[in-house]
């Protein structure tokens, strides 16, 4: 399907996974740099330890926000499998909910941990920059995961034919 034929949701699911992609790239080029500046010119990058450290976060919220909509996160399909389809509906229904409200929570959680880190000028080791864009990229990551599971919760509800498209690559 053409980007011109998807619709908003379709458009911001994708957004949402190549920046989650471009987070992977990032980390991985920051490892590699590192490694390979202390291997074969005995410098580094300084704070890089820090930078990758920051970066692996945003990668864990930016890869929950990815993983959400598709559900391609860790699940216990016990019941859901011995279901007819309408029970398993019900099921991925009330396990979207719960999984919005646990997200939701940890979002505003990590809303605070941003204000705190700002409001305390935590500085990297060597280059005192503020750590606060770092924290307010992953709690981005993380708000993206909410909308995405809003959105998934909604489709499950309103079309859930779709949405098994969607998660087959059909989109």
């Amino acid at each position: 399907m053409s980007s011109q034929g998807k619709s908003g949701f379709d458009r911001i699911i994708d957004t949402i996974e190549w920046l989650a992609a471009l987070f992977v790239g990032i980390v991985a080029a920051n490892i590699f740099i590192a490694v390979f500046l202390r291997k074969f010119f005995d410098t580094s990058i300084p704070d890089s330890y820090d930078f990758g450290r920051m970066l692996l976060g945003i990668l864990i919220f930016w890869g929950i926000a990815a993983t959400s909509y598709r559900g391609g996160h860790i699940t216990v399909d016990l019941l859901w499998t011995h279901a007819n389809a309408r029970w398993k509906r019900y099921i991925d229904i009330f396990a979207t909910l719960v999984l919005m409200l646990v997200v939701t929570v940890q979002t505003i959680m990590l809303f605070d941990k941003v204000a705190n880190t700002y409001r305390d000028h935590v500085q990297t080791y060597d280059l005192n920059l503020p750590t606060w864009p770092f924290f307010a990229v992953a709690w981005m990551g993380d708000v993206c995961a909410v909308l995405l599971i809003a959105i998934r919760t909604w489709r499950l509800m309103a079309d859930p034919q779709a949405l098994a498209a969607d998660s087959e690559g059909g989109h």
